[in-house]
């Protein structure tokens, strides 16, 4: 079976778009909130929530984190910079899974996966303090012999392949390319015994074709399913992925 994690970065945009400054979201004096969010996501089917405590702190804040820590009864899965002030902040928070990703501050969300290559020996610190504390550590990367092979090496038991790539290629040759590039990093991760995720620009049309990569674990699906609940409601937006995940 498939999991679904439901990413709710995009709830805290819409909250910070207007109340940037304020201090609390508790009590609805500000809205909308993410952990209220987050808990109709779990009540309607989801497996996790994963949010992204990004260092400029765009849209979910150290409050928000803090509360879901709290509040989430499936699993928490933090994604987060390889930096020290993240990795002292996951390791007081202690979240079931922290996932390494790269952070670009110009950026609108994350743009390419994690370069393990370059930067194992920061990686490997990070993974194993992480790992040391009991917290499962996923590491967010494009689907490349390389980075698969070196996540390997610094440690890391999950892989979370980036599909934004073959998200917007579009339809074509451009698509096919990049969906054999994934199905390929499947099965190098799984053959090299890491366990596989995939996320990014994944949505209610091209989940179908997603669901059939080889060796999946979990699916990481944010601002599809925030974009749906604005019609359908939180609870029938995450029910209609976890439908078409299992279908």
């Amino acid at each position: 079976m498939i999991h679904l994690g439901v990413n709710i970065d995009h709830c805290a945009t819409l909250r910070q778009a207007r109340y940037r400054e304020a201090g609390t979201t508790v009590g609805g004096v500000v809205e909308p909130d993410p952990v209220t969010f987050a808990l109709l996501a779990e009540r309607a089917g989801a497996d996790g929530i994963t949010v992204h405590l990004r260092e400029d702190r765009r849209h979910i804040q150290e409050r928000d984190v803090v509360r879901l820590r709290e509040s989430v009864a499936t699993r928490l899965n933090l994604e987060m910079a390889c930096t020290p002030a993240m990795t002292a902040f996951a390791l007081r928070l202690k979240p079931e899974f922290v996932c390494l990703v790269p952070e670009n501050r110009q950026e609108v969300s994350t743009e390419g996966g994690l370069d393990v290559v370059a930067n194992a020996v920061r990686v490997r610190a990070c993974v194993e303090a992480l790992r040391e504390a009991g917290i499962a550590v996923s590491l967010f990367i494009d689907p490349e012999e390389a980075q698969i092979e070196w996540s390997v090496k610094v440690g890391a038991p999950f892989v979370e392949l980036h599909t934004g790539a073959y998200a917007t290629a579009g339809q074509g040759s451009g698509r096919e390319v990049e969906f054999a590039r994934l199905r390929r990093g499947g099965e190098r991760a799984h053959a090299l015994g890491l366990k596989v995720n995939a996320g990014h620009g994944i949505n209610y049309v091209n989940i179908a074709e997603v669901r059939t990569l080889p060796h999946l674990y979990e699916l990481n699906i944010g601002h599809s399913i925030v974009s749906r609940a604005i019609f359908t409601g939180v609870e029938e937006a995450v029910r209609e992925m976890k439908a078409r995940i299992t279908r």
